[in-house]
């Protein structure tokens, strides 16, 4: 077989496993969307128990994408581990036995990590946030609140953090795959912090203090992630320099007795 045929076939084969694991993840998350569907009132009646005001509805179609937004956010969070673990096994072969023994413990990281975002951005910055505009007002104004309004604003306080609070984890695997290195995000920090800015300002309401509330978590993450790669590359150098002197002692031994 010629090697242009071996490389269209691993290629193929590589594409096919793929597939596999986005199938398998894609399954995941309808099914628990479905199921969420279960519980949904439950949690929507959680989430609006201690509301200082009524929420209203312009239409019959609200409250069904109210749902369909909560029910979302609980299938993302669900499907989170599933979706990591495909994605290991899918790079798993490219692996040796100790990296894989490595970037397995990323998969628990990664929904806790997750489940914190999606905390801070309910419990800290969106009561912030919601305050902060609701006394704007300043009794000049009406408060009137739509179901549809309130789900959307309390959706891009939270899903966003909690794909963003796992950028520590993600830096870490990729310098555990070598990938990427501390140094080089040192190098990069001004254009990362160009991208978070931007991020942060395009989830976040349009008001200065949700962009700010948004940003300095965002730049925290960013430099705990660097810190947290540090100790990887680190890690990962020293195993290298032992396995290079383990190396360097075989080889001495074997030289030395070929010579005797």
């Amino acid at each position: 077989m010629k090697l242009e045929d071996k490389k269209n076939i691993n290629t193929i084969q590589h594409l096919e496993e793929l597939r596999k694991r986005i199938i398998i993840t894609l399954v995941t998350f309808f099914l628990t969307l479905i199921l969420s569907f279960v519980f949904v009132q439950d949690i929507y009646h959680i989430i609006v128990k201690d509301l200082p005001f009524k929420l209203a509805l312009l239409g019959p179609s609200d409250i069904l994408l109210v749902y369909l937004i909560i029910a979302t956010i609980v299938s993302i969070t669900a499907t989170i581990p599933v979706a990591a673990h495909q994605t290991w096994l899918f790079v798993r072969p490219a692996l040796t036995q100790k990296e894989r023994k490595i970037t397995i413990a990323y998969i628990p990281a990664l929904f806790i990590l997750f489940l914190l975002g999606i905390s801070f951005g309910y419990f800290i910055l969106f009561p912030l946030v919601l305050n902060f505009l609701m006394s704007l007002s300043n009794d000049m104004f009406t408060t009137f609140f739509t179901t549809e309004k309130y789900f959307r604003f309390l959706l891009h306080m939270t899903l966003p953090m909690g794909v963003l609070f796992e950028l520590p984890v993600v830096i870490m695997f990729l310098t555990s795959l070598g990938i990427i290195d501390p140094y080089r995000l040192q190098n990069i920090r001004k254009h990362a912090y160009f991208v978070l800015i931007v991020v942060s300002i395009l989830i976040s309401p349009p008001d200065f203090l949700s962009d700010i509330l948004v940003i300095i978590p965002l730049l925290l993450l960013y430099e705990c992630s660097v810190s947290l790669s540090k100790i990887v590359y680190k890690k990962l150098q020293r195993a290298k320099e032992n396995n290079e002197e383990i190396d360097s002692i075989s080889s001495s031994n074997s030289h030395g007795t070929t010579i005797s």
